[in-house]
């Protein structure tokens, strides 16, 4: 063979050698170099999977979190409106029983004062009318001249009471 034909001819013995070296080189990649790089990308996946998972679950809880803390929420303005509720009812009846007791007390002051002035008016006529019943009788024993005895006198001043009494009213 002449030096072209050893440049650009094809020796099946070189051919075959390397063939034989291109697939022990691929075998040797293969178990040294692919497995590991797969087994590394296959983790470093699993871990990004595992990352996703974990955000997904963070959310679900977070939206759950968010959604107690909103019923909580409402449940605490339910509450707080039914508080509020419950004590304008309760000052609206305190209310109306501190003005019962009140109007109560006034009624009583108002009796009272009543049954105070009618009884200060009868003390007030009953000594106008023993002042003018001693009047009467000194008028009267003037008049006379002479001294009355006792039971001429509670007689007198008992037709006299009677004759004011039918007077005033």
């Amino acid at each position: 063979m002449t030096g072209f034909e050893q440049i650009v001819g094809i020796n099946p013995w070189t051919a075959l050698f390397t063939f034989c070296n291109m697939i022990i080189t691929f075998l040797l990649l293969k178990k040294f170099l692919f497995k590991p790089v797969k087994k590394m990308i296959d983790s470093r996946q699993k871990e990004i999977d595992d990352m996703y998972a974990d955000a997904e679950a963070s959310k679900a809880q977070a939206a759950q979190l968010q959604a107690d803390y909103e019923e909580h929420l409402s449940s605490a303005r339910a509450e707080r409106d039914e508080i509020l509720r419950d004590a304008v009812s309760r000052a609206q009846k305190r209310e109306a029983e501190i003005l019962a007791d009140a109007r109560e007390s006034a009624a009583a002051i108002m009796t009272k004062a009543e049954s105070d002035i009618a009884q200060e008016k009868k003390k007030a006529l009953n000594e106008v009318k023993n002042e003018i019943s001693s009047i009467s009788i000194s008028i009267a024993t003037e008049v006379v001249g002479r001294e009355i005895s006792e039971a001429d006198h509670a007689r007198l001043v008992s037709d006299f009471i009677g004759k004011l009494g039918e007077a005033d009213d």
